[in-house]
C-alpha cells in the first residue's frame, strides 16, 4: 500500500513580515514623498515654507539702542522690546535649566527628537500626555519663521479639518532640520532665547532679565533662571508678576528637573524650593529711565534719518551713541527736581485759594480752563464721538473716573474729572535745563520738564519763550563790534524811541527808577539796566542786533523792533545756549549736536555726524563779552550772591538773568570755560505765574538749578570738570578791560535821546 506524504503546512510568519516591511517601505515612501509635497507646496496645497534667503538671513526685530558719552544705556526705540546677547552671556545655570525642561537631548538630535515624538504618541495611544515632543530647534522655527500664520498658511488644506496642525507640525520639522544644518547648536540656541516673548513686552532673555529682575541675563541666579524657563510653558499663566504662586510652582518643577539630570542637587533644590520670588519689576518704556526728553526729541532726528537711509529705528537693532554724560544728566534732573519741588510748594502757598491764571490787570482770566480743554486730545475725541453734542461732551468732561496724577510726593491714584485733572495739572510750574560743551557743541545734559510721564512738552528745543534780559548780550555784542567797548559810560535815563506808527517806545528800568548815574557798558549788563539796552539799539538799529543774533544761532523768527534788545521775541533753551557758546569758543557758533555716530545691529559704522560751524564773531569780540558776562558774578552783579554764596563756586563763571513781563518766564545763562548752561521756569501758559518780583525774578526760579547743577559736576571728581580762569585770545586786545586805567573815567556819550516822560508800558523786569 503506497503511502501518502502529507504536505508541509505552510509558514504564515514570513508573509506576516514580508507585509509588515512592504507596508513599513510603503508608509515611508508615502511620508517622503508627504514632506516633499510640503516643501514645494505641491499644487498649492500646504501653503510656503519660507525661503532660503530667509533661513540663511533669518530676522526678528531688534530694539535700537540709545548710549551715553560715558557708554551707559540711555533707553530703547521698539516695537518689541529685544536686545540680543551672544551666547558667552548666557549663565550656566540658564543653560543647564533650559535644557533640563524644554529638551534634555538638544545637543543629540538633529532638529527632531525620535524618543520624543514615540512618547507623544504612545501617550495619545493610551489616552494620557507626558509633556510636548518639540525639541527647541522645533519651537525655534515656529516663533522664527512664523510656521502657523496666515502668511505660510494659504495652501488648499490648510482649512480643511484634521490636516492644519498636522501641516504646522510638518512644516517644523522641516525648518527644524535645515535650521539644524545651517547653524550651530550654540546659535540656534540663542536665537531662540533671542527671540521669546516672556510677557510684559519683554521680547528675548537680555529684556526678560531685566524687566523681571533689573539685571543682566549673565548676572542671574539659578532660582532667576528657573523663573524664566518657566515661562516658556506658557508666559501670561506662569508670569511671576500677575500670577505668582503658579510662577513659583512652576519654578520649582524646572529646579526639580534639574536635580532629575544631575545640574543641581536635592540639597540645593530643598534649600530653594520655598524661597519666594524676589523681583525687581519693571516694564521698559519711554516715560521712565535717564533722560526721556531728550530721548524723545532726538528720536525725531533719528526717525528722519533713518527713512533717508533706508533703515528702521523700532526694528533695525541700531546702536546710537550720543553726546549725552550719563553722570552730568543724573546730576542735571537731581538739581531740577530739587529746586522745583520746592518752588512749587511756594507757588501752591502763593496762590492758595486763588487760580493762578490771570491777566495783566491781575485778574483772574474767565472761562480759562473751558477754553484750555478743548485744545486737548480728550476733548477732539469726545467732539467726534458725539458729533459736537457739547452737553454729552460737558457730561464727560466732568465725570469722575479713577486716574493716576502727578505730585511732587509720588503718584496718586484719584477718582477725578478730566475738567478738575486739567485744572491740577494747570497750577504746576514747569522747566527746561541744557548744559553744553561749547567747543564742541556736544550736549551734556537735557531736562525738558519736571515729569515726563505726566507732562510731555519738551522745554528745550520743543517750546519757545521771551528770553528777557538773557537776549542782551546779543546786543552789547553787537556794540562791541560796532567800536563800543566795555568801559564806555553811558548815562542812567530814560530813552525813548519813535516807532513807524507815530508812538514812543520809552522802556523803564526794573524798579521803575532812573538814577541819572553813569554806568560802563559792562555794569550795566551786569545789573541788567534796560535805559542802557535802550540807549544802544537806538544808536545801533534793530536790525543790526537781528543780524547778530541770527548769526550766532537763535533760528526762531525774531523782529526787528527796539523792543527786541529786552527779549520780547520768543527762542529756545536749545538755540539759546548754542549762541553763548560762541562767547567761550573764541567767537565760532558749533551748532548744538546729540549725536556722534550710528553703527548697525554688528557695530559697523553707518554715520558719523560732524556739527555745522560759523565764524560768527572775531576772537576779540568773543572775549570781551565773556569778560562782560564775569561781571554778572562778581560784587553788584545779579547772578554774584546766588552762585558765590548759596552755591559756593569760587571759580570764573560768567552769566545773566532774565525776567520777563509780569514774571512770566525766568531765565539763567551761565558760562565757563568747558560748559555753557541755561535754565527756564515758568508755567506752561504764559498768564500761569508769580505777583511779585520777589518770587518770579530770574535768579530765585531760574539760576537756583544751575547753581545747583554745577555744584555736583564740580564734586564729582570723575567728571575731570576743569575750574580754570576763561583762556586769554591768542593776540593783544586792542582796548582796555580795567576801567581804572582811564583818566577819571570817560565821556559820557553827549547824543543820548531826547527825555520822552509819558508813562511807558513795562517790557522787561530783570531782577537785581
Amino acid at each position: 500500500m503506497a503511502t501518502t506524504t502529507r504536505p508541509k503546512p505552510k509558514t504564515v510568519f514570513p508573509k506576516v513580515i514580508s507585509t509588515l516591511w512592504l507596508l513599513f517601505l510603503s508608509g515611508l515612501a508615502m511620508f517622503i514623498l508627504y514632506i516633499y509635497a510640503v516643501s514645494v507646496n505641491f499644487l498649492n496645497l500646504f501653503g510656503d515654507l519660507p525661503n532660503m534667503r530667509t533661513l540663511e538671513n533669518p530676522k526678528s526685530a531688534l530694539s535700537s539702542v540709545l548710549y551715553s558719552a560715558d557708554n551707559k544705556e540711555l533707553g530703547k526705540y521698539f516695537r518689541e522690546n529685544r536686545t540680543p546677547i551672544e551666547y558667552a552671556d548666557l549663565p550656566e545655570n540658564f543653560v543647564h535649566a533650559l535644557m533640563a525642561t524644554e529638551d534634555i537631548r538638544f545637543e543629540e538630535h538633529s532638529g527632531i527628537d525620535p524618543e520624543a515624538m514615540a512618547r507623544v504618541a504612545g501617550g495619545i495611544l493610551i489616552g494620557s500626555s507626558k509633556g510636548g515632543g518639540s525639541t527647541l530647534t522645533q519651537q525655534l522655527a515656529k516663533n522664527l519663521f512664523r510656521t502657523r500664520g496666515e502668511e505660510l498658511n494659504n495652501g488648499y488644506l490648510n482649512d480643511k479639518p484634521g490636516f492644519r496642525t498636522l501641516i504646522h507640525k510638518t512644516k517644523e520639522w522641516i525648518m527644524s532640520v535645515k535650521l539644524e544644518q545651517s547653524y550651530t547648536k550654540q546659535e540656534i540656541m540663542i536665537m531662540y532665547l533671542n527671540i521669546f516673548e516672556f510677557g510684559s513686552n519683554a521680547f528675548g532673555l537680555q529684556s526678560a532679565a531685566k524687566t523681571f529682575f533689573g539685571k543682566d541675563a549673565k548676572d542671574l541666579e539659578v532660582q532667576e533662571s528657573a523663573v524664566l524657563v518657566g515661562l516658556f510653558k506658557n508666559p501670561n499663566h506662569y508670569s511671576p508678576k500677575f500670577n505668582p504662586e503658579n510662577s513659583k510652582h512652576r519654578r520649582n518643577v524646572v529646579l526639580s528637573q534639574m536635580v532629575k539630570y544631575g545640574y543641581m542637587t536635592q540639597a540645593e533644590y530643598d534649600s530653594l524650593k520655598e524661597t519666594d520670588i524676589k523681583l525687581k519689576y519693571r516694564v521698559e518704556n519711554q516715560n521712565i529711565g535717564l533722560a526721556p526728553y531728550f530721548r524723545t526729541e532726538a528720536s525725531k532726528f533719528l526717525l528722519k534719518w533713518c527713512r533717508e537711509n533706508g533703515y528702521d529705528l523700532y526694528a533695525d537693532g541700531l546702536k546710537i551713541y550720543t553726546t549725552i554724560d550719563s553722570r552730568m544728566q543724573t546730576y542735571a534732573e537731581q538739581a531740577v527736581e530739587e529746586h522745583m519741588k520746592d518752588r512749587q510748594k511756594e507757588f501752591f502757598a502763593h496762590w492758595k485759594g486763588r487760580n493762578p491764571w490771570i491777566d495783566r490787570q491781575g485778574k483772574e482770566i474767565p472761562n480759562y480752563l473751558e477754553n484750555a480743554i478743548k485744545r486737548t486730545d480728550r476733548y477732539r475725541n469726545l467732539n467726534r464721538r458725539f458729533d459736537g453734542n457739547q452737553d454729552s461732551i460737558n457730561y464727560y468732561l466732568n465725570k469722575k473716573i479713577p486716574m493716576t496724577i502727578f505730585t511732587y510726593d509720588g503718584e496718586k491714584e484719584v477718582q477725578m474729572s478730566p475738567l478738575d485733572s486739567l485744572k491740577h495739572y494747570k497750577h504746576y510750574l514747569q522747566t527746561g535745563f541744557m548744559a553744553m560743551e561749547p567747543q564742541t557743541g556736544h550736549i551734556k545734559a537735557w531736562v525738558g520738564g519736571i515729569n515726563y510721564k505726566h507732562f510731555k512738552y519738551d522745554h528745550v528745543k520743543q517750546g519757545a519763550r521771551q528770553p528777557g534780559s538773557t537776549f542782551k548780550p546779543f546786543l552789547y555784542t553787537a556794540a562791541i563790534e560796532n567800536g563800543y567797548y566795555p568801559c564806555y559810560e553811558v548815562l542812567d535815563t530814560q530813552v525813548c524811541i519813535p516807532l513807524g506808527d507815530g508812538t514812543m517806545w520809552c522802556p523803564n528800568n526794573a524798579d521803575n527808577k532812573f538814577s541819572g548815574e553813569k554806568f560802563t557798558l559792562r555794569n550795566a549788563m551786569a545789573k541788567s539796566v534796560n535805559s542802557i539796552s535802550a540807549f544802544l539799539v537806538n544808536k545801533l538799529g534793530a536790525e543790526t542786533l537781528v543780524k547778530t543774533a541770527k548769526r550766532m544761532g537763535i533760528s526762531t523768527p525774531l523782529e526787528a523792533n527796539p523792543s527786541l534788545a529786552l527779549g520780547v521775541n520768543d527762542v529756545t533753551l536749545y538755540d539759546m545756549v548754542g549762541a553763548y557758546g560762541t562767547f567761550v569758543n573764541s567767537g565760532t557758533w558749533v551748532e548744538p549736536n546729540f549725536i556722534t555716530r550710528i553703527e548697525d545691529k554688528h557695530g559697523n559704522v553707518l554715520h558719523e555726524f560732524v556739527p555745522k560751524t560759523v565764524d560768527a564773531l572775531s576772537e576779540e569780540t568773543a572775549y570781551m563779552m565773556v569778560h562782560m558776562l564775569k561781571a554778572a558774578a562778581e560784587p553788584g552783579g545779579t547772578a554774584y550772591y546766588g552762585l558765590r554764596h548759596r552755591n559756593g563756586l569760587k571759580n570764573e563763571i560768567g552769566g545773566k538773568t532774565g525776567t520777563t513781563q509780569n514774571y512770566s518766564d525766568a531765565w539763567f545763562m551761565g558760562i565757563t570755560p568747558d560748559l555753557v548752561a541755561g535754565a527756564w521756569v515758568g508755567g506752561d501758559d504764559r498768564s500761569i505765574h508769580f505777583r511779585t518780583i520777589a518770587l518770579g525774578q530770574g535768579n530765585k526760579l531760574a539760576m537756583p538749578i544751575y547753581g545747583n547743577f554745577l555744584q555736583k559736576v564740580y564734586a564729582d571728581k570723575t567728571l575731570e570738570a576743569t575750574r580754570d580762569p576763561f583762556p586769554k585770545p591768542s593776540t593783544p586786545l586792542s582796548v582796555e578791560l580795567d576801567c581804572s586805567k582811564y583818566n577819571n573815567g570817560m565821556s559820557v556819550d553827549s547824543v543820548q535821546q531826547d527825555q520822552f516822560y509819558q508813562t511807558p508800558a513795562p517790557i522787561d523786569l530783570d531782577a537785581f
